[in-house]
């Protein structure tokens, strides 16, 4: 008895909730950032299942073009994190509402 597909999709599913409580929930713009990253790999976790499943290499080609996707969102992220601390000295999300337009 292996691992199933199933298995991959409950535990991407799992995960993928975990990420949308963190964004929902917390204060801390840090946080946020990384139960935005958790999302995503809960998403690539997908990908990687369903191309093992289909013994295709489409999944996997998609899932590394979005890993390069996610560093991207990360350095821009942490450079505004650090513009916004700078700034406010804090990173409550509550305290950001100078950027409303």
């Amino acid at each position: 008895m292996g691992v199933s597909v199933e298995h991959y999709l409950v535990l991407s599913a799992i995960l993928f909730v975990i990420g949308a409580y963190g964004v929902l929930a917390r204060k801390n713009i840090l946080i946020v950032l990384m139960s935005l990253e958790l999302m995503l790999n809960a998403a690539n976790l997908c990908f990687v299942a369903f191309s093992r499943a289909l013994a295709d290499v489409t999944g996997q080609i998609f899932m590394i073009m979005s890993l390069t996707v996610a560093a991207a969102e990360v350095a821009v992220g942490l450079a505004l994190i650090v513009a916004i601390y700078s700034q406010r000295e804090s990173l409550n999300i509550d305290l950001l509402k100078f950027l409303k337009g």
